[in-house]
């Protein structure tokens, strides 16, 4: 493997405590040696990256994408989709099992992680917690962890039994696996296609209700606390309304382990976005009220959040081209999250960038027990994302590298270009240093 010197950039590692002028040398995929500017001893022979002016951090980790293989390649590739990562500073991207097939066995799992579907980036798969993601038997853990999966969920589909939900918690608590929950009460919201609000009265569009998303929350950790003993982990993905987060909130004052991620639509958008039927501002959960936004926004910045991630969820044109009920949920997101928090988290809400870098992969990495990743740290993964965090620059759909282009952000403007990406010490992505 090629012997890479990163030289002349501000490394910044919440997870390590390190924010200083730093050289940093990466061999066999590993990060080797880091010292002062110029004071590298294994450069020799080395390809040298020139990051004066830029940072370099761990490469960012999503905990929450859909690469839509196996079964739905028209829409994104796994080849396609980490390409979209790398563009964005990803190294790491945790896929999402409501594939076609679903994803709830070994095989399955295994044949994402082939090097025969050509990823850019690593990809960590994330099984189906039931079979068939239908909610009613789960799945073989072990067989499931031992296969490479990290996590378990049935993502777009809730678990909604009280004792299916129960014995996942159990279950995955017995072989050190996280239950992701995606928070929705579909009794509530069948039919529904955006929040519950003014603006869905206005459009004549059944709404979901918040009570849909914080019900399920309030009942999923009510079962944390009658399984307290096994020390079960819940994390609820993407949420999105006030009354969810202060059950969240409420449940760590508890010493429960309860986390949360909030994909950055969420803290940014809100259902006047819908505007005349846009169907690129639908997804579920759905863009919420200014107050629930507002949640989201405070805690990221008191650290009830404890993730950013994406949901990138590539669709067809041609299915987002339809009535706004009849188009799919879902948004695409790799390329846009890091301009996005560095210009609104860093930028606008002053959050200091070790934070908001520590949200996209230290953090990340802790919760799916990802080791040696999310950290620069000698002996770590070498995942690195070098940008210039100074460059502004306009996202464009049309340039994605995703198949997809189904996204609110396009032409929005963004901080903080990527010059390069580096998974496991190959480069994944060379962009322009300056835009």
């Amino acid at each position: 493997m090629t012997t890479l010197a990163i030289c002349g950039g501000r490394l910044v590692d919440p997870a390590a405590g390190v924010d200083a002028a730093k050289d940093i040398l990466l061999k066999d995929g590993r990060v080797a040696e880091i010292a002062g500017h110029g004071k590298l001893k294994g450069k020799n022979g080395a390809e040298v990256l020139d990051a004066t002016g830029l940072v370099v951090a761990p490469g960012l980790i999503d905990l929450h994408v859909h690469l839509r293989e196996p079964g739905q390649a028209y829409k994104e590739t796994i080849a396609t989709g980490t390409a979209a990562a790398a563009a964005g500073g990803f190294t790491s991207v945790a896929a999402m099992p409501n594939t076609s097939p679903i994803n709830d066995s070994a095989e399955v799992t295994r044949w994402m992680q082939q090097p025969e579907r050509g990823a850019a980036v690593r990809v960590f798969p994330i099984a189906a917690a039931t079979r068939g993601s239908k909610g009613e038997t789960i799945n073989d853990y072990a067989a499931l962890k031992s296969a490479g999966a990290v996590a378990v969920t049935d993502d777009g589909r809730p678990i909604l039994k009280d004792g299916v939900m129960r014995e996942s918690l159990a279950a995955a608590a017995r072989v050190g696996l996280t239950v992701i929950q995606h928070a929705e009460d579909t009794r509530m919201t069948q039919g529904a296609s955006m929040n519950l609000g003014p603006v869905s009265f206005k459009l004549g569009l059944r709404g979901m209700p918040p009570e849909a998303e914080s019900g399920i929350v309030e009942r999923d950790i009510r079962l944390v606390t009658e399984l307290r003993e096994s020390h079960p982990h819940l994390h609820v993905a993407h949420i999105s309304t006030a009354a969810a987060l202060a059950a969240v909130r409420q449940a760590r004052r508890n010493g429960l382990r309860v986390t949360c991620e909030v994909a950055p639509h969420h803290f940014l958008l809100t259902e006047e976005h819908v505007g005349l039927y846009n169907t690129h501002a639908k997804m579920n959960p759905p863009l919420r009220s200014a107050a629930d936004r507002d949640a989201m926004i405070g805690g990221i910045l008191d650290g009830v959040v404890d993730a950013i991630a994406t949901d990138h969820a590539p669709h067809a044109m041609h299915e987002k081209e339809i009535e706004f009920e009849l188009a799919p949920n879902g948004i695409i997101g790799l390329e846009t999250a890091l301009g996005l928090c560095l210009r609104w988290l860093h930028g606008e809400w002053k959050m200091p960038l070790g934070r908001v870098l520590s949200l996209m992969s230290a953090q990340p990495a802790a919760l799916l027990g990802l080791k040696c990743r999310g950290t620069l740290a000698v002996g770590s993964f070498a995942d690195v994302v070098v940008f210039d965090p100074k460059a502004e620059w306009t996202y464009r759909a049309t340039e994605s590298k995703s198949k997809a282009k189904n996204t609110p952000f396009d032409g929005w403007p963004m901080l903080g270009k990527v010059r390069w990406t580096v998974s496991e010490g190959r480069v994944a992505y060379a962009g322009q240093l300056r835009v």
